[in-house]
């Protein structure tokens, strides 16, 4: 039987490797460089990467921007020029009171105007952020939205705090244990990180990476994946599904299909994917009510 060599792994990356090192394994047991993650982790931090192999990169875009979920431990009294654990100290101060850290941590949540890390791989004109600050230059991190869903001090072990995160795609836990020590009149770095879910794929179900002689076996992109990543979908025909290899115009195919949505109903401008079956055709982007191509997944049969 061959082996598949497209789909999705869930891999439970260790500290100490980035994570683009973490997908070695991953090519050399499957035998393909068309492997990618779907949203970094720092060196320091462990937990769950979403990787997509084969010509399943192309949903990376859709993987890229579900909500995540964080254990953080922030070491407060200490910060670092890399707000992390392999950093240069940059300021020393006392360590705030649970009660200050407690009060800090309510004043983050909803949308907060977050700072991204100097040390990260953010662009600034034209070159990443970490590479402008290890050259000795100052880069201009822009403040943007992030939306911190739930935050929670799990443990207090002074001068040590545990938290827990759900926010958005985008959000930088270092830059908010910065952020929260700044509000307790402190200072504070990020010493150890755990992702623990992406939408509603979880850590327990990952495959822990391992060294040697690895068998990885992709998941197929099936309803159940989609479901996972919050996605909305249509069942179409056989036929319909030719139109749609072929590029047809999609309002006529899909008019008056019902839209299957594993949480909410979508909003105005939304994806979904399209199955024939539990063949995954295309993934579909409406914008005002109005249908266009995302991408096709099917070749045309010869």
């Amino acid at each position: 039987m061959k082996k598949l060599t497209m789909g999705l792994i869930l891999l439970n990356k260790k500290p100490g490797i980035t994570s683009f090192d973490a997908l070695g394994e991953i090519k050399r047991s499957l035998g393909t460089g068309k492997v990618g993650h779907t949203g970094t982790l720092d060196k320091f931090a462990s937990g769950l990467l979403l990787v997509l192999t084969g010509t399943d990169l192309k949903l990376t875009q859709w993987f890229s921007h579900c909500d995540k979920q964080y254990i953080g431990k922030i070491h407060f009294g200490v910060e670092t020029d890399t707000l992390d654990p392999e950093g240069s100290v940059i300021a020393e101060v006392p360590p705030p009171s649970r009660a200050d850290v407690e009060l800090a941590l309510s004043q983050f949540t909803g949308e907060v105007m977050q700072s991204p890390p100097a040390y990260s791989a953010i662009h600034v004109n034209g070159k990443r952020a970490s590479e402008l600050a290890r050259s000795g230059q100052a880069p201009e991190m822009k403040k943007r939205p992030v939306t911190i869903h739930k935050i929670e001090l799990r443990n207090w072990d002074p001068p040590f705090a545990e938290i827990f995160v759900h926010c958005s795609s985008g959000t930088y836990i270092r830059s908010l244990a910065r952020d929260i020590a700044l509000a307790a009149d402190s200072r504070a770095h990020l010493c150890s990180l755990a992702r623990t879910q992406i939408a509603d794929f979880r850590l327990e179900d990952a495959t822990n990476e391992v060294q040697g002689n690895s068998s990885y076996s992709p998941l197929p992109i099936t309803k159940s994946v989609i479901n996972a990543l919050r996605l909305p979908w249509f069942e179409i025909t056989p036929p319909e599904a030719e139109k749609i290899i072929h590029g047809k115009p999609l309002a006529s195919i899909i008019e008056g299909k019902p839209l299957v949505s594993p949480s909410e109903p979508p909003e105005q401008d939304f994806s979904a994917a399209v199955f024939e079956g539990e063949t995954l055709i295309a993934v579909i982007n409406n914008s005002e009510g109005k249908w266009s191509y995302g991408c096709v997944f099917a070749a045309v049969n010869s």
